[in-house]
């Protein structure tokens, strides 16, 4: 019986497990929503909340642990940068999975893991944001200045003819 055995094997070795975790968590870190299944989302969600706990602390230790565990300095940097300070206010609880219904190829459970600040941006959203840029550029742009006077145009200079020497 497995009572009280908190590890999900997923079917993988120790490190193959250890390595596609790490993996995801870099993806949702970067794409801020990753597409799997729900059995990989629910090993991988304690992983990304540690991971964001971490990040809120910003100290050098955190990050070389953090560095540890995903592998991926880049993708570290962004955790601490961006996405840990979003998260400052708030005691846990960083990441969301919502399922979406079995896989039509073998009918997995398929399920989005992402952060709960995450919101999808749809069309609308992407044309109210350009409007509000450009409603800002508009009041940020100074008033019509005085237009300068077109530069003259300065006429070529005539070469010099040296004579020719006829001998």
């Amino acid at each position: 019986m497995r009572h009280q055995k908190n590890t999900r094997k997923l079917g993988r070795t120790s490190q193959h497990r250890d390595a596609m975790l790490a993996n995801l968590v870099a993806s949702l870190i970067i794409h801020k929503r990753v597409k799997t299944t729900l059995a990989k989302a629910k090993a991988a969600r304690p992983l990304a909340e540690k991971l964001v706990t971490l990040g809120k602390t910003g100290t050098l230790h955190a990050h070389r642990l953090a560095v540890a565990k995903i592998g991926q300095r880049d993708v570290v940097s962004k955790l601490f940068k961006e996405i840990a300070p979003g998260f400052k206010d708030r005691q846990g609880g960083y990441t969301r999975i919502v399922k979406l219904g079995p896989r039509q190829s073998d009918s997995a459970p398929i399920a989005f893991l992402e952060w709960v600040d995450y919101v999808l941006e749809t069309q609308e959203t992407i044309a109210a944001a350009k409007a509000e840029k450009a409603e800002k550029a508009e009041k940020a742009e100074p008033k019509v200045k005085a237009e300068k006077a077109p530069k003259k145009e300065k006429a070529p200079k005539a070469k010099a003819e040296k004579p020719d020497s006829e001998a």
